[in-house]
């Protein structure tokens, strides 16, 4: 396969609906560098990258490699032209093990013991990127992180030259986000390229040679990263000033009654059988801001989705609002003013085949606003979607639209809105703000403060301890299912933190 020493796009267009996702973009990649794609969520990021890829046709425009012009039908043309491309939410096979889906497309696998072969390559490539993997583990076994080396591993033994990756860092711990960043550099210096979808300034400016910023569709400009200042970026990302901190109102007093939420010697299990939580006890106030901070994996996915009824407990007790709620529905959770925003958007906030005006009701459907007996009122429901569509900014041609059309930010405020709808006694907020540009993620931030400072308790977890330290009055630092400690958020050190979240406590309780 040729080496791909510059890759052009020229004037590419791209409409949905009549929106332009691209207007008019032209770029060029170039032998052994990263370009960054930098830009809010719906700038057209991973559209016009889509259409490299050969999933999407441009509607104007030309892709030239090598100065020749070049059709790409489909993802087999890009394939074989070397270009390769990891999503951002991966596509592989859970029941099959790492080998099965690398052979997946494969060429040239030889057919006496093709299992040994590819098992060999993908050995061979990991050490190769320091991206080690085991072949025979089962996909569904594996972290987000492993998940993301078998999708690149993948594209490198299929003779990627220029690779796509399309918000890579989003479900990595910081550890696993600098390895990626090595393996990147190793690309790089053999004359590979990369392109770098990204919304994270840091990262940006830590990883790439250029910088790309798209915005409303249009590239707003382009600019090497050496010397590149983070207001120049987010002026171009968002066309004028980076949007301030959120900010905190007036706290619920302490002594304001009984907790929101009281959770004793909560166990859960975790997927692959051992407990997740252990004997997890705390409680939250009405009007507070509980920050959860620790590395993923040591169980808050799993706390989350026990509180929120989605997953249940083996042991302990939780009270929702002074009432029992241990071993209760998620909707009967919901009825007592349990309200969750979960990890997982696209599997658990909404079905993406259903329009947004019934993604507004998903949890509420049956409530007499929407109902009339047995019957939905569909101008109801559409009424108050548009509500919701409205005051949260949502993009969407119409109320009516699929709600998996919509860019992870503007589905995220669906959710949003959904959820905080009122004053609810408790908010769980899994990772609201994970892959989010600068704009949508200061929203999410501010409207969590907006509900607290109206009375819900909301517990937020999250990996970004930027944002726990800035959000939350208490951090609870999580530990192999326990909180190692629960600190008030007053002067608090950010290395004891880091080390709590590293095992260098003792578990204990508020």
């Amino acid at each position: 396969m040729a080496r791909i020493e510059s890759l052009e796009l020229r004037d590419i267009r791209k409409e949905f609906d009549g929106a332009a996702a691209n207007d008019g973009i032209s770029l060029t990649v170039r032998s052994g560098e990263v370009l960054a794609l930098l830009g809010e969520n719906g700038a057209g990021k991973t559209t016009l990258m889509n259409i490299l890829y050969g999933l999407y046709a441009p509607d104007a425009g030309e892709i030239l490699v090598n100065g020749a012009r070049v059709r790409i039908a489909g993802p087999a043309d890009a394939i074989r032209m070397g270009i390769g491309m990891v999503h951002q939410h991966f596509m592989l096979v859970g029941r099959h093990t790492v080998a099965e889906n690398a052979a997946l497309g494969l060429r040239g696998v030889p057919f006496l013991r093709p299992g040994a072969w590819v098992a060999g390559r993908i050995r061979e490539f990991s050490k190769r990127y320091g991206m080690a993997v085991r072949p025979e583990a089962p996909v569904w076994q594996l972290s987000a992180g492993e998940r993301q080396k078998v999708e690149i591993l993948k594209a490198l033994l299929k003779g990627a030259e220029l690779l796509i990756l399309d918000e890579p860092t989003s479900v990595l711990t910081d550890s696993e986000a600098s390895e990626l960043f090595a393996a990147v550099r190793r690309m790089t210096a053999e004359g590979k390229s990369v392109v770098f979808i990204s919304h994270k300034l840091t990262e940006v400016l830590a990883v790439s040679t250029r910088i790309a910023v798209l915005r409303k569709g249009r590239l707003a400009g382009t600019v090497p990263a050496a010397g590149a200042g983070r207001a120049e970026l987010a002026r171009l990302m968002t066309g004028g000033d980076v949007i301030s901190a959120a900010a905190r109102g007036p706290r619920i007093a302490e002594d304001a009654g009984a907790p929101a939420l009281a959770v004793e010697g909560l166990t859960v299990l975790g997927d692959l059988g051992p407990a997740a939580v252990s004997g997890l006890s705390f409680t939250l106030a009405r009007g507070e801001i509980l920050g959860v901070a620790g590395v993923s994996g040591n169980g808050q996915r799993e706390l989350g989705e026990a509180l929120a009824g989605l997953r249940p407990a083996e042991a302990g007790s939780l009270v929702v609002a002074g009432v029992d709620a241990s071993g209760r529905s998620p909707r009967a959770l919901r009825d007592l003013g349990m309200r969750h925003i979960p990890e997982e958007r696209l599997r658990l906030g909404v079905v993406g085949s259903m329009s947004v005006a019934d993604n507004a009701v998903l949890s509420c459907h049956r409530d007499p606003r929407f109902a009339k007996g047995p019957f939905l009122d569909r101008a109801a429901i559409r009424a108050h979607a548009q509500g919701i569509v409205d005051a949260y900014g949502i993009m969407t041609p119409s109320a009516d639209a699929r709600a998996g059309a919509l860019s992870g930010g503007n589905i995220q405020k669906l959710i949003l809105g959904r959820e905080t709808e009122g004053t609810p006694a408790v908010i769980v907020a899994s990772h609201p703000t994970c892959g989010l540009d600068i704009g949508a993620a200061e929203f999410v931030r501010s409207r969590l403060c907006a509900k607290a400072a109206q009375g819900s308790a909301v517990l937020l977890i999250s990996e970004d301890l930027d944002e726990v330290l800035r959000l939350s009055d208490r951090v609870a630092v999580m530990f192999e299912g326990r909180f190692a400690a629960v600190l008030p958020n007053s002067g608090l050190d950010r290395g004891r933190v880091m080390l709590l979240m590293a095992g260098g406590g003792e578990a204990g309780r508020d």
